[in-house]
């Protein structure tokens, strides 16, 4: 495969329209009002399909990528996000007339939930106004017009909200799974509940314990359905108004995603091993529809892709003549002015990463999984060679050539810091991380410019995770720690040119970031009280000037006779002077 580098650093990839064999990824499927169609998305394009499955239909097609189609309460109209011009908006699609308008225009991703019951609002969950990325619940007219908060508790993550017919909300709190929804088996950080919010007043559903969302809910608020793995697997499960919690389906394997109830709450789809299943909602027993895509995508077959999308890390070579990027988990080089065909450095079915330059322009080192565990590569321009720096079963990330490219320095395992030395292909372990809650890695760690030291982040047994800055002699030696801030997330380490001082990114967890500086060399600080009471202190008279300078005043004019008698007494080289000019 070939990648053209334009000269705005854009890319142009070739791609198979179409791949033998291909298995097609269903998801995010929702019922028509009527129940006699679905709607689905696959391939970052919106299709419909009938509700006993067969051959779906093409229906929104964009180079961009289009999620969580919903149809409204009269069938007339599709609501779904698309992140076409930005992060992520919604928008609202006349089925009949191909119509198509944008509802939102924030700068941060809009994530729908569904409609209202008289079909005149639309519910979606947002980070924009509150901290830390948490979602506040909002609704916007279909009409256009401004969103309003429907739920912000602050310091809350709140989303996924199903509306009932009296204008209450039942929505998902607190955790994580709005965003890691795709995390696969139990964490802690998946933890939610539900909730219900009539008016001002809040209504505990669900306790915590388990991973409860995507909740669905008749009309009237009688039946509560929602996704929990309260039980290991991802299933539905039912909450009756003033009944036992009742599972409705009982997988033993795989995960239900992405649930919708049909408007008149007869109904369920869902997605469940990248296929569309149905289900009634009195507890039949559920089955997979066989559905086969037929259409095209907007996307032509030469595509180019953009840096800020398509291109996850780029690397400027130290002469400033070449860029490295890596792109679909494969490494490329080409010139970073002229542009044209790149270089293709590796071809593999495991992802490549982390790659970085050596001093001298001429190799570049990376991290591959090719082999089951992350090991370094580097690759060699001039004599067009690959070769496999690490082994074992351990994970090595983010490797660095040293100022004068003999080490390069890489993170094993997350935990400790070691060296390769490139003549004598010896390893060497310097430190390990005081603590386990900072992890090594990426921009964590820092050469200095005169390559004797390199720095880290993490944290010490007794800073209660706080993570600061710590260096290492690179011969290896003991790790000391020079800074001692209380900041949850520091990160982004980098050396000052000369080597007197490090900058790093400081910030607490609901705080806004900031710089922080920390000086190598001792210098003597000047408090502002200091300063203050100098403008007290009494003056020397003798450091006083003695006065303005005296301007020179101008000399008498002399006489003819005295100039005649000083014109004869000028030597003559002096008068030469004026003569040669």
């Amino acid at each position: 495969m070939k990648i053209k580098v334009l000269s705005s650093l854009a890319l142009v990839v070739l791609f198979a329209a179409a791949a033998i064999g291909q298995t097609n990824y269903l998801t995010e499927p929702s019922l028509s009002p009527d129940r006699k169609e679905i709607a689905f998305v696959s391939g970052g394009d919106i299709w419909t399909v009938g509700a006993d499955g067969g051959a779906a239909r093409l229906l929104v097609s964009h180079q961009a990528t289009e999620s969580r189609p919903l149809y409204s309460p009269d069938g007339r109209w599709l609501a779904f996000g698309s992140n076409r011009t930005g992060n992520g908006d919604v928008y609202l699609l006349e089925i009949e007339t191909g119509n198509l308008r944008r509802l939102t225009f924030d700068d941060v991703n809009e994530q729908i939930d569904a409609w209202s019951r008289d079909g005149k609002w639309i519910y979606f969950f947002s980070n924009s106004r509150d901290i830390a990325g948490m979602n506040d619940i909002y609704r916007i007219p279909v009409t256009g017009g401004t969103a309003m908060q429907v739920s912000s508790d602050r310091f809350t993550n709140e989303f996924e909200s199903t509306p009932l017919a009296d204008g209450s909300i039942i929505f998902a709190a607190r955790g994580n799974s709005a965003a890691q929804w795709w995390r696969r088996g139990r964490s802690h950080l998946d933890e939610s509940e539900l909730w219900q919010k009539s008016g001002d007043t809040y209504t505990q559903l669900t306790q915590r314990g388990a991973k409860q969302m995507w909740p669905m809910a008749t009309a009237d608020g009688s039946r509560v359905y929602f996704v929990s793995d309260r039980t290991g697997p991802q299933n539905i499960w039912l909450m009756p108004r003033g009944g036992q919690v009742k599972q409705m389906t009982n997988f033993t394997d795989g995960r239900v995603l992405w649930p919708s109830l049909s408007h008149d709450g007869q109904e369920i789809v869902f997605e469940r091993n990248f296929r569309i299943w149905k289900m009634k909602a009195d507890g039949g027993k559920p089955q997979e529809l066989a559905i086969t895509l037929r259409g095209a995508a907007s996307s032509p077959m030469i595509e180019r892709l953009s840096l800020s999308t398509q291109v996850g890390e780029l690397a400027l070579s130290p002469d400033g003549k070449k860029v490295a990027i890596v792109s679909h988990g494969e490494i490329f080089a080409a010139s970073s002015k002229d542009g044209g065909e790149a270089v293709r450095v590796t071809n593999t079915v495991a992802p490549e990463s982390s790659v970085a330059w050596s001093p001298d322009s001429k190799k570049l080192v990376y991290t591959s999984e090719r082999s089951g565990t992350s090991e370094i590569f580097q690759y060699d321009f001039v004599t067009e060679t690959e070769t496999q720096l690490t082994r074992g079963a351990n994970d090595d990330i983010s490797p660095t050539f040293s100022p004068d490219g003999k080490l390069i320095a890489f993170v094993r395992n997350a935990r400790a810091i070691s060296t390769y030395n490139v003549e004598t292909k010896a390893e060497k372990e310097l430190c390990k991380t005081f603590a386990d809650p900072a992890p090594l890695g990426g921009e964590s760690f820092k050469w200095s410019p005169d390559g004797k030291w390199i720095a880290f982040l993490t944290a010490s047994p007794t800073s209660r995770s706080y993570s600061n800055v710590s260096v290492v002699p690179s011969t290896g030696g003991v790790a000391k720690q020079i800074s001692f801030l209380s900041n949850s997330n520091a990160g982004s380490i980098a050396w000052s040119a000369d080597g007197s001082y490090i900058l790093y990114g400081s910030s607490q967890r609901t705080e806004d970031g900031m710089i922080a500086r920390i000086d190598l060399k001792l210098r003597t600080p000047k408090f502002r009280e200091d300063q203050f009471r100098d403008l007290f202190k009494q003056e020397n008279p003798r450091d006083k000037p003695a006065g303005p300078p005296v301007s020179p005043q101008p000399s008498p004019v002399a006489s003819p006779v005295a100039e005649k008698k000083m014109s004869r007494k000028r030597p003559r080289s002096f008068l030469r002077t004026f003569a040669n000019g």
